[in-house]
Protein backbone atom coordinates (compact mmCIF):
# COMPACT_ATOMS: atom_id res chain seq x y z
CA UNK A 1 0.00 0.00 0.00
CA UNK A 2 1.13 3.61 -0.82
CA UNK A 3 0.20 7.00 1.61
CA UNK A 4 -1.00 10.21 0.18
CA UNK A 5 -3.29 12.97 0.64
CA UNK A 6 -6.22 15.04 -0.12
CA UNK A 7 -5.18 18.27 -1.24
CA UNK A 8 -8.44 19.74 -0.28
CA UNK A 9 -6.69 21.84 2.82
CA UNK A 10 -4.02 23.51 0.91
CA UNK A 11 -6.28 24.90 -2.17
CA UNK A 12 -5.46 27.50 -1.96
CA UNK A 13 -1.94 27.06 -2.58
CA UNK A 14 0.33 26.43 -5.63
CA UNK A 15 1.03 23.61 -7.44
CA UNK A 16 4.60 23.80 -6.85
CA UNK A 17 3.52 24.65 -3.05
CA UNK A 18 1.86 21.32 -2.56
CA UNK A 19 4.14 19.10 -4.78
CA UNK A 20 7.27 20.31 -2.36
CA UNK A 21 5.54 20.02 0.50
CA UNK A 22 4.12 16.48 -0.35
CA UNK A 23 7.78 15.30 -2.09
CA UNK A 24 9.18 16.23 1.09
CA UNK A 25 7.35 15.07 3.74
CA UNK A 26 7.71 11.68 1.98
CA UNK A 27 4.03 11.24 0.83
CA UNK A 28 3.24 8.37 -2.41
CA UNK A 29 1.02 10.19 -4.16
CA UNK A 30 -2.05 13.09 -4.24
CA UNK A 31 -5.29 13.05 -4.39
CA UNK A 32 -5.76 16.08 -6.36
CA UNK A 33 -8.63 18.48 -5.56
CA UNK A 34 -10.31 20.24 -8.60
CA UNK A 35 -11.34 23.68 -8.28
CA UNK A 36 -8.36 24.54 -6.01
CA UNK A 37 -5.43 27.08 -6.50
CA UNK A 38 -3.49 24.10 -8.07
CA UNK A 39 -5.65 22.11 -10.34
CA UNK A 40 -8.33 24.71 -11.83
CA UNK A 41 -9.79 22.49 -14.56
CA UNK A 42 -12.21 24.53 -15.76
CA UNK A 43 -9.66 27.64 -16.29
CA UNK A 44 -6.19 27.33 -18.00
CA UNK A 45 -5.34 24.31 -17.23
CA UNK A 46 -1.99 22.95 -18.59
CA UNK A 47 -2.67 19.15 -18.30
CA UNK A 48 0.93 17.74 -19.06
CA UNK A 49 2.65 20.43 -17.09
CA UNK A 50 0.32 19.64 -14.14
CA UNK A 51 1.05 15.94 -14.44
CA UNK A 52 4.93 16.80 -15.24
CA UNK A 53 4.84 18.97 -11.89
CA UNK A 54 3.88 15.99 -9.81
CA UNK A 55 5.83 13.17 -10.85
CA UNK A 56 8.79 15.58 -11.24
CA UNK A 57 8.71 15.85 -7.11
CA UNK A 58 8.58 11.34 -7.15
CA UNK A 59 4.86 11.76 -6.63
CA UNK A 60 1.79 9.79 -8.58
CA UNK A 61 -1.68 10.96 -8.47
CA UNK A 62 -4.08 8.22 -7.01
CA UNK A 63 -6.96 10.39 -7.93
CA UNK A 64 -8.53 13.42 -9.28
CA UNK A 65 -11.13 14.80 -6.65
CA UNK A 66 -14.57 16.15 -7.70
CA UNK A 67 -16.54 16.26 -4.54
CA UNK A 68 -19.71 18.56 -5.99
CA UNK A 69 -22.89 18.60 -5.29
CA UNK A 70 -24.60 16.94 -8.33
CA UNK A 71 -28.21 16.37 -7.17
CA UNK A 72 -28.38 19.95 -6.00
CA UNK A 73 -32.21 21.65 -5.88
CA UNK A 74 -30.97 24.69 -7.80
CA UNK A 75 -30.82 23.84 -11.69
CA UNK A 76 -27.86 26.09 -12.57
CA UNK A 77 -26.46 24.88 -9.62
CA UNK A 78 -26.66 21.54 -10.61
CA UNK A 79 -25.91 21.43 -14.38
CA UNK A 80 -22.79 23.54 -13.39
CA UNK A 81 -21.74 20.89 -10.87
CA UNK A 82 -22.61 18.12 -13.06
CA UNK A 83 -20.00 20.01 -15.80
CA UNK A 84 -17.38 19.88 -12.75
CA UNK A 85 -17.38 16.21 -12.99
CA UNK A 86 -17.52 15.57 -16.38
CA UNK A 87 -14.78 17.88 -17.35
CA UNK A 88 -12.60 15.97 -14.20
CA UNK A 89 -13.67 12.33 -15.86
CA UNK A 90 -11.57 14.24 -19.38
CA UNK A 91 -8.89 15.55 -17.11
CA UNK A 92 -8.35 11.86 -15.78
CA UNK A 93 -8.36 10.61 -19.46
CA UNK A 94 -5.79 12.88 -20.82
CA UNK A 95 -2.94 12.39 -17.26
CA UNK A 96 -3.84 9.47 -17.48
CA UNK A 97 -5.55 8.97 -13.97
CA UNK A 98 -7.41 5.91 -13.19
CA UNK A 99 -10.13 6.84 -10.63
CA UNK A 100 -12.18 9.94 -10.06
CA UNK A 101 -13.57 10.75 -6.49
CA UNK A 102 -16.76 12.33 -6.54
CA UNK A 103 -19.89 12.67 -4.33
CA UNK A 104 -23.23 10.83 -4.43
CA UNK A 105 -25.11 14.22 -3.91
CA UNK A 106 -27.36 15.57 -1.70
CA UNK A 107 -31.16 15.43 -1.34
CA UNK A 108 -32.72 18.55 -1.81
CA UNK A 109 -35.28 20.44 0.57
CA UNK A 110 -38.56 18.10 0.52
CA UNK A 111 -36.55 14.94 -1.35
CA UNK A 112 -35.48 12.16 0.37
CA UNK A 113 -32.77 10.22 -0.03
CA UNK A 114 -33.90 7.45 -2.03
CA UNK A 115 -35.76 9.14 -3.98
CA UNK A 116 -32.83 11.46 -5.23
CA UNK A 117 -30.99 8.55 -5.90
CA UNK A 118 -33.45 7.14 -8.08
CA UNK A 119 -34.40 10.53 -9.78
CA UNK A 120 -31.31 12.29 -10.18
CA UNK A 121 -27.81 10.52 -8.93
CA UNK A 122 -28.18 6.90 -10.86
CA UNK A 123 -29.64 8.92 -14.07
CA UNK A 124 -26.74 10.83 -13.73
CA UNK A 125 -23.99 8.34 -12.78
CA UNK A 126 -25.80 5.51 -15.19
CA UNK A 127 -24.71 8.25 -18.40
CA UNK A 128 -21.14 8.78 -16.85
CA UNK A 129 -20.50 5.71 -16.20
CA UNK A 130 -20.22 3.98 -19.48
CA UNK A 131 -17.97 6.98 -20.65
CA UNK A 132 -15.32 6.64 -18.03
CA UNK A 133 -15.44 2.98 -18.95
CA UNK A 134 -14.44 4.23 -22.20
CA UNK A 135 -11.55 5.77 -21.17
CA UNK A 136 -10.80 3.09 -18.22
CA UNK A 137 -12.03 4.88 -15.46
CA UNK A 138 -13.14 3.95 -12.21
CA UNK A 139 -16.09 6.71 -10.59
CA UNK A 140 -15.15 6.48 -7.08
CA UNK A 141 -17.92 7.65 -4.42
CA UNK A 142 -16.89 8.94 -0.93
CA UNK A 143 -19.35 7.97 1.54
CA UNK A 144 -20.05 10.95 3.21
CA UNK A 145 -23.26 10.71 5.70
CA UNK A 146 -24.52 13.72 4.04
CA UNK A 147 -25.29 12.31 1.21
CA UNK A 148 -27.55 10.14 -0.68
CA UNK A 149 -25.27 6.98 0.19
CA UNK A 150 -25.62 7.24 4.48
CA UNK A 151 -26.20 3.54 4.80
CA UNK A 152 -25.04 0.29 3.32
CA UNK A 153 -29.06 0.26 1.98
CA UNK A 154 -28.63 3.68 -0.14
CA UNK A 155 -25.52 2.17 -0.98
CA UNK A 156 -26.74 -0.78 -2.75
CA UNK A 157 -29.98 1.16 -4.35
CA UNK A 158 -27.49 3.27 -6.26
CA UNK A 159 -25.45 0.53 -7.32
CA UNK A 160 -28.00 -1.56 -8.57
CA UNK A 161 -29.65 1.79 -10.86
CA UNK A 162 -26.79 2.31 -11.97
CA UNK A 163 -25.29 -0.96 -12.73
CA UNK A 164 -21.75 -0.42 -13.96
CA UNK A 165 -18.57 -2.29 -13.01
CA UNK A 166 -16.32 1.19 -12.64
CA UNK A 167 -19.03 2.54 -10.66
CA UNK A 168 -18.28 2.10 -6.30
CA UNK A 169 -16.58 4.00 -3.53
CA UNK A 170 -14.16 5.71 -2.03
CA UNK A 171 -14.18 4.44 0.94
CA UNK A 172 -14.29 6.40 4.40
CA UNK A 173 -14.03 4.59 7.43
CA UNK A 174 -14.61 7.65 9.50
CA UNK A 175 -18.10 7.90 8.72
CA UNK A 176 -18.98 4.46 8.88
CA UNK A 177 -17.62 4.35 12.81
CA UNK A 178 -19.57 7.21 14.39
CA UNK A 179 -22.56 5.96 12.79
CA UNK A 180 -22.04 2.69 14.54
CA UNK A 181 -22.04 0.67 10.92
CA UNK A 182 -19.51 -1.73 10.73
CA UNK A 183 -16.55 -0.70 8.68
CA UNK A 184 -14.74 -3.61 8.51
CA UNK A 185 -17.65 -5.94 7.31
CA UNK A 186 -18.49 -2.73 4.56
CA UNK A 187 -15.02 -3.85 3.25
CA UNK A 188 -15.95 -7.55 2.48
CA UNK A 189 -19.54 -6.20 1.23
CA UNK A 190 -18.12 -3.80 -1.01
CA UNK A 191 -14.93 -6.08 -1.97
CA UNK A 192 -14.87 -5.11 -5.54
CA UNK A 193 -15.93 -1.22 -5.66
CA UNK A 194 -13.74 -0.41 -3.78
CA UNK A 195 -11.50 1.51 -5.70
CA UNK A 196 -10.30 4.52 -3.58
CA UNK A 197 -9.86 4.65 0.69
CA UNK A 198 -9.60 7.93 2.63
CA UNK A 199 -7.64 7.70 5.37
CA UNK A 200 -9.29 9.38 8.37
CA UNK A 201 -9.91 8.30 11.60
CA UNK A 202 -12.53 9.31 14.31
CA UNK A 203 -12.61 10.50 18.32
CA UNK A 204 -15.95 9.54 19.93
CA UNK A 205 -16.17 11.29 23.38
CA UNK A 206 -18.15 8.83 25.22
CA UNK A 207 -19.37 11.04 28.49
CA UNK A 208 -20.59 13.95 26.07
CA UNK A 209 -22.94 11.44 24.17
CA UNK A 210 -24.52 10.55 27.05
CA UNK A 211 -24.95 14.16 27.91
CA UNK A 212 -26.57 15.23 24.91
CA UNK A 213 -27.70 11.77 23.42
CA UNK A 214 -26.63 10.58 20.34
CA UNK A 215 -28.86 13.06 17.97
CA UNK A 216 -26.70 16.23 18.99
CA UNK A 217 -23.28 14.99 16.63
CA UNK A 218 -21.19 17.67 19.03
CA UNK A 219 -19.92 14.18 20.62
CA UNK A 220 -17.72 12.72 17.94
CA UNK A 221 -15.37 14.97 15.74
CA UNK A 222 -12.50 13.64 12.53
CA UNK A 223 -9.23 13.00 13.66
CA UNK A 224 -6.12 12.35 11.59
CA UNK A 225 -5.74 8.74 11.52
CA UNK A 226 -3.98 7.32 14.66
CA UNK A 227 -5.86 9.31 17.26
CA UNK A 228 -9.05 7.88 17.03
CA UNK A 229 -11.42 4.56 16.99
CA UNK A 230 -10.08 2.90 14.39
CA UNK A 231 -7.24 -0.17 14.53
CA UNK A 232 -5.69 1.22 10.89
CA UNK A 233 -3.98 -2.41 10.95
CA UNK A 234 -6.77 -4.59 11.30
CA UNK A 235 -8.61 -2.18 8.72
CA UNK A 236 -5.49 -2.39 6.31
CA UNK A 237 -5.49 -6.02 6.46
CA UNK A 238 -9.13 -6.44 5.25
CA UNK A 239 -8.99 -4.53 2.73
CA UNK A 240 -5.78 -6.59 1.79
CA UNK A 241 -7.54 -9.58 2.20
CA UNK A 242 -10.51 -8.41 -0.03
CA UNK A 243 -7.98 -7.16 -2.89
CA UNK A 244 -7.11 -3.69 -2.10
CA UNK A 245 -3.61 -2.58 -1.96
CA UNK A 246 -3.74 0.89 -3.32
CA UNK A 247 -3.80 4.07 -1.81
CA UNK A 248 -4.51 5.29 1.82
CA UNK A 249 -5.37 8.65 1.33
CA UNK A 250 -5.11 11.00 3.80
CA UNK A 251 -8.14 13.44 4.68
CA UNK A 252 -7.08 15.77 7.06
CA UNK A 253 -10.37 17.52 9.01
CA UNK A 254 -8.55 17.51 12.70
CA UNK A 255 -8.99 20.72 13.98
CA UNK A 256 -6.67 20.05 16.79
CA UNK A 257 -3.40 19.81 14.54
CA UNK A 258 -2.20 22.43 12.16
CA UNK A 259 -2.04 21.56 8.29
CA UNK A 260 1.12 20.36 7.86
CA UNK A 261 1.46 19.07 11.17
CA UNK A 262 -1.57 16.38 10.70
CA UNK A 263 -0.37 15.71 7.54
CA UNK A 264 3.49 14.65 8.70
CA UNK A 265 1.79 12.82 11.58
CA UNK A 266 -1.07 10.95 9.81
CA UNK A 267 1.59 9.77 7.09
CA UNK A 268 3.92 8.69 9.80
CA UNK A 269 1.43 6.54 11.21
CA UNK A 270 0.32 5.00 8.26
CA UNK A 271 3.75 4.36 7.00
CA UNK A 272 4.07 1.21 9.94
CA UNK A 273 0.70 -0.45 7.56
CA UNK A 274 2.10 0.74 4.00
CA UNK A 275 5.44 -0.73 1.96
CA UNK A 276 5.32 1.61 -0.99
CA UNK A 277 4.49 -0.31 -3.58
Amino acid sequence: MQVGMLTAPMGQENLNTVVEFAGAAGFDALEVTVGSAHCDIMGDFDAAAFKGAIEDAGLSISSLAAYRNITAGDEGERAANQAVVEKALDVCAQIGVGVLCTLAGQPPAGMSKEDCIRDVAAPFYKELCPKAADKGIKIAMENWFATNIQHFGQWDMIVELVDCDNFGFNYDPSHLVWQEIDHLEGVERYAARIFHTHAKDVEITAHRKAYVGNQDLSWWRYVIPGFGEIDWGVYCARLRKNGYNGVLSIEHEDSALGREEGFVLGLDYLRQFADGS
